[in-house]
């Protein structure tokens, strides 16, 4: 098999236009950045014409699970059966790429393309959101700096720096140090570009009016009387929006196929809500009979709070949700040893079902019609197809599809489409259930989440985070949805439990107070919003040999 950089290049592109027009879009209405690549105005954002498919996971663990390459090779699939359908994907953060993940375009003969250019610097929209929130970091100890004569200062400032790279050293620093001149001395800290405020607020912002209005929001701080200070106190929103303004608009791409890709956003799920931008999503609607998009790691994750924070208030619907697995992450979560789940394993891989069926569970209390669709190895056996299929079809009632794609690209995703459409068509979503009301508390929220998605037993607040949840329902913050920042690897708290594990305790040791993005992001466990690089990085990997990136994949 070919890798997936081999594959790239030898795929011929087409203009960017000739994509765009496949969508009913004039090349006048494009900002070109090359000829395969560019941004798309938010004139074109209109009515719903499409269906909408969220594609989700098992609990996802080391050893992948192909959600990327699930999402692209249906829309390959879907315009190989005479249907027109665009993916909507997060861009990849930089972090990952050269940390331990490697790219995020999808793989095999189902990727989205100039790959290099997305997996890298892409339009920049990474980079203006690092400028952005460091601007205001800047303009914010300045504002200290200038205003400490007058007897101003801020109580607490909540205010982190943001770098699109896994580094753990700059997780808690100390700034300023050195003469007066140098800015005031205080502890500080960076996490990744990812989980700035500003990314979720990208890609939950409505329109450029909505951005700023949301930038304004942005809580920086308390002043020594207990009131908040935001952007809007700081005058700063203005000049937020300007290194924005280009980073709002969604970017269109290509598959391996020259079908439409709109590549826009890149929050994490783990940390953030995981989701591409709902301008992104909603111009593909608007041009499209399907539109396929994902949601970041598991459903316990990604696909929760898709339905539970950006549906809520986007007024999103999705038609149907695609849940993937893989026989090698089933077998892990079933207790198969890492270094043996590539081996035939009937025992293992039965018992990981538990993990596939808890999520089944949790998508369908929120209305949705589920199609699992499988990802083969070259390892899987026929026998561990068979009982997986009749699982699925017999005991869980649902459709269940082989996905090819990554081998045959739309060819190899024909027989996942029809069974997507016929189920859209038979059998659609119903309306979306929440997991809680906008009118509960922001602990009874938390809770609803982790005792109804997590299986937890019970939930506990360190002192730091219910002080945080005091706050926010002193300043008018209660309202918001709840976003619960946890590892990927596990339901629990714990990354190392496995499975379908329930009745454990689910510590909230603090509580982030997003006022911009308008959501509350609580912390589980030792969840960190700044990734350390592994052992091996794949940097290490990464190479430009013969005029070629090498590596990237």
């Amino acid at each position: 098999m070919k890798t997936d950089l081999e594959i790239a290049h030898e795929t011929k592109l087409e203009r960017i236009e000739n994509v765009a027009s496949g969508m009913g879009i004039s090349s006048d209405d494009l900002e070109h950045y090359g000829k395969y690549i560019a941004k798309l105005p938010l004139s074109l954002v209109g009515k719903q014409k499409g269906k909408l498919i969220l594609v989700t996971a098992i609990t996802a663990t080391k050893a992948g699970i192909g959600k990327t390459t699930v999402s692209i090779g249906l829309s390959l699939g879907l315009n190989k059966i005479g249907k027109k359908a665009v993916v909507a994907l997060r861009e990849p953060s930089l972090g990952p790429c050269f940390g331990m993940k490697g790219g995020a375009a999808g793989g095999g003969y189902a990727q989205v393309l100039p790959m290099e250019k997305i997996n890298l610097h892409f339009t920049g929209d990474f980079h203006a959101i690092t400028s952005a929130h460091n601007m205001i970091s800047a303009l914010l100890d300045n504002y200290l700096y200038q205003h400490a004569k007058d007897g101003f200062g801020l109580k607490e400032i909540l205010w982190r720096r943001v770098l699109d790279v896994n580094d753990r050293s700059l997780r808690s620093i100390v700034t300023g140090l050195g003469p007066s001149t140098n800015g005031l001395t205080q502890q500080g800290g960076f996490d990744i570009t990812p989980a700035s405020e500003l990314m979720a607020i990208l890609c939950l912002a409505s329109s450029e009016a909505d951005l700023r209005r949301r930038i304004e929001n942005i809580l920086l701080g308390y002043t020594y009387a207990g009131e908040p200070f935001t952007v809007k106190d700081l005058g700063a929103a203005g000049s937020v929006v300007v290194l924005l303004k280009d980073a709002i608009q969604p970017n269109l791409v290509q598959t391996t196929e020259n079908t439409p890709a709109i590549v826009h956003g890149g929050p994490f799920a783990n940390i953030a809500h995981g989701c591409n931008s709902q301008l992104a999503t909603k111009l593909a609607l608007a041009h499209s009979e399907y539109t396929i998009t994902e949601a970041g790691f598991g459903a316990d994750l990604g696909a929760e709070k898709f339905y539970n924070i950006l549906c809520r208030k986007s007024g999103l619907q999705p038609d149907a949700t695609v849940i993937v697995a893989t026989a090698q992450g089933l077998k892990m979560h079933g207790g198969v040893a890492l270094d043996k789940i590539k081996e035939p394993d009937m025992d293992g891989l039965r018992n990981g079902l538990a993990n596939l069926d808890r999520h089944v569970e949790n998508l369908r209390s929120f209305g949705q019609s589920v199609i699992v669709v499988f990802n083969r190895f070259a390892t899987d056996t026929d026998e561990e197809m068979a009982m997986l299929r009749q699982h699925c079809e017999t005991e869980l009632g649902l459709p269940f599809v082989i996905n090819n794609a990554f081998a045959q690209g739309g060819e190899g995703a024909v027989e996942m489409a029809k069974i997507v459409v016929e189920t859209i068509e038979k059998n659609p979503s119903k309306p979306l259930r929440f997991t809680y009301e906008d009118t509960d508390d922001i602990r009874t929220k938390i809770e609803k989440v982790a005792k109804g998605i997590y299986r937890a037993a019970s939930v506990s607040f360190a002192k730091p985070a219910l002080d945080r949840i005091k706050l926010a329902e002193k300043h008018g913050m209660d309202s918001f949805p709840v976003c619960i920042a946890k590892t990927q690897f596990s339901f629990s708290g714990d990354e190392k439990q496995y499975g379908a594990v329930s009745g454990f305790d689910l510590h909230i040791r603090d509580v982030v107070l997003n006022a911009g993005s308008e959501m509350i992001v609580a912390i589980a466990g030792n969840i960190m919003r700044m990734p350390g690089l592994p052992k091996e990085p794949q940097a290490n990997h990464i190479d430009f040999i013969n005029g070629e990136i090498v590596g990237l994949s």
